[in-house]
């Protein structure tokens, strides 16, 4: 019969599992595109939208599958889940494939577009608040994720209508305004992610891995996802996450009942006891003992009756003790103020007589020896270990840098302020005391955050160096930001000195001769006949052709 309920037991905390399982709609549309028409194929995004697709339909969601879709595809597709979502409580959006950001808006781009000009991204895409747009309805949770950060090759070769306008590779980041909302990129905004070498991409590898866990919460999940991907990419691919949710954790796949645990019979008798130990009286464990007349409890009970007894035989002895005393001590009251009465006459009339030789003696100074004081040395030797401790449990949870040296300074002072700050405490950052030690020694982990510098990130308890893709560089806000070429102008004042050096040169250099028929003529010295068994030859000036002339040769 025992083993008859309990299977009974089972099947209805199954059934009510299930029940709840069933009563909160989860869907999810899941959209690859691979075979773009005016740009080489992806390889990965159907696998990985295929892969997720899998992975959401084991986590018990009704999963809509697209692969590569044109424009009016994709818009059809947002439209009809976007009906289906209106009723759901759990929305979830994955997006694998080419995307495009154009001055600060990210879109997703069909597997028709050409994309000749930026202004057809308007036109020819779909942007990515048309998914926050079909998602929006849901009652408890969405998610968007977009795998679409991979190198764009439309943004190569489209035309610009304005010079100015920002078109670049990777995608822009976003912050949503519908609470319990979270938007995952692959990879962080202004980067680009990889697409594997394998038949999926990292990031989708580890989103199936880490997601579908019960009971984890989103915000840890994605930690994982981006730790794994890091690891796996050689830290140039760093996946990021945008939005936020409560406090409460928020799993993608609710924690799994507990079935098969059998309570403890003694539960029950083991509350009920405590109950009477609180109460603490007489008729309280009387009680208990006509519930239970048996067991280990039970005899607990009676030691305690047993306690209540010998106080209350104690309290009456005491009572009848004091009853006993009281002529007694009012005879002792009554001596005792009949000496004081005698004492106070006697002195009366000693002091009117004066003091006399013996209490004169009792007046003179006694000489006492005196004790050494404490050794400062070895107050101020305490002081410093105490300092040192404190020092060294600062260091420990990350709120102190320098060493410990027991010196009670200003940078020792700045580490217990952090402290107050992280740990929620109010101690005075001028004094070093137990309470402060104490305090610092009930922390495990690190409180202080650890703070790297420009150009580092902080990756568990180490700084580990930004490292920005080509034509990026670390921006003031240590994020990778596009570096803007500087186009050369011309200059036309540099010309000028050029062209007056040569018109210099030309005038101050002598008139060329010029051979006209038999005479050679020269512009200082005229024209004059060639002399007879005489040949005309021509010269010029090493380095400078243009200083030259004609001569006379004879023999």
């Amino acid at each position: 019969m025992g083993i008859f309920r309990t299977v009974v037991l089972l099947a209805l905390i199954t059934c009510l599992g299930c029940g709840a399982a069933s009563a909160e709609k989860r869907i999810a549309l899941i959209i690859g595109n691979s075979a773009y028409k005016n740009v080489p194929r992806l390889q990965n995004p159907v696998n990985d939208a295929v892969l997720m697709a899998e992975m959401l339909n084991k986590a018990g969601f009704d999963v809509t599958t697209r692969l590569n879709l044109n424009a009016n595809d994709m818009r059809r597709s947002l439209r009809e889940f976007g009906a289906s979502a209106r009723s759901a409580d759990v929305v979830v959006i994955y997006y694998a494939g080419h995307g495009i950001e154009m001055d600060g808006n990210n879109y997703l781009i069909p597997t028709d577009a050409v994309l000749e000009t930026d202004a057809d991204v308007l036109d020819e895409t779909v942007p990515v608040d048309r998914l926050l747009f079909a998602a929006e309805p849901a009652r408890q949770l969405r998610l968007i994720i977009l795998d679409a950060c991979r190198d764009n090759p439309f943004a190569k070769t489209m035309k610009r209508t304005i010079a100015v306008r920002a078109v670049g590779g990777g995608l822009a980041k976003i912050e949503p305004s519908s609470p319990n909302t979270m938007i995952a990129f692959a990879a962080k905004a202004g980067s680009t992610a990889s697409d594997g070498d394998g038949k999926n991409g990292p990031f989708a590898i580890a989103l199936a891995e880490y997601l579908p866990k019960p009971g984890l919460d989103l915000r840890k999940a994605f930690g994982f996802v981006r730790d794994e991907v890091l690891r796996n990419t050689d830290y140039r691919q760093e996946p990021y996450v945008y939005g936020s949710l409560g406090g409460e954790d928020v799993p993608l796949v609710p924690a799994k009942p507990v079935v098969g645990t059998q309570s403890n019979p003694d539960d029950a008798i083991r509350r009920d006891y405590e109950l009477a130990l609180q109460l603490g009286t007489r008729d309280g464990w009387n009680a208990f003992l006509a519930r239970y007349p048996g067991g280990f409890y039970t005899d607990l009970a009676k030691g305690q009756l047993n306690k209540i007894a010998a106080e209350e035989a104690r309290s009456k002895a005491e009572a009848g003790e004091q009853a006993r005393a009281a002529p007694e001590k009012a005879d002792a009251d009554i001596k005792a103020s009949d000496q004081a009465a005698a004492e106070k006459a006697a002195n009366d009339l000693a002091a009117k007589q004066g003091p006399t030789a013996a209490e004169k003696k009792k007046e003179e100074p006694q000489k006492v020896a005196s004790l050494p004081p404490p050794s400062d040395t070895a107050v101020a030797h305490s002081g410093v270990d105490l300092v040192k401790s404190v020092q060294s449990e600062l260091r420990r949870v990350g709120c102190l840098t320098e060493a410990s040296d027991g010196d009670w300074n200003a940078a020792s002072q700045r580490s217990l302020t952090l402290f107050n700050r992280y740990a929620g405490t109010r101690f005075d950052a001028k004094v070093a005391n137990a309470d402060v030690l104490d305090a610092i020694k009930s922390k495990s982990s690190r409180v202080c955050p650890l703070v790297c510098d420009h150009g580092y990130r902080a990756d568990g308890e180490h700084c580990t160096r930004i490292t920005c893709r080509a034509g990026y560089r670390v921006n003031d806000s240590n994020e990778c930001e596009k570096v803007l070429e500087k186009r050369p102008v011309a200059s036309h004042e540099r010309a000028a000195p050029r062209v007056d050096a040569e018109r210099k040169r030309n005038e101050l250099a002598p008139a060329r001769p010029q051979a006209s028929g038999q005479y050679i003529c020269n512009n200082q010295t005229g024209c004059r006949p060639v002399r007879p068994g005489c040949k005309i030859g021509s010269w010029s000036r090493a380095g400078n052709p243009a200083l030259g002339g004609l001569y006379e040769s004879c023999k």
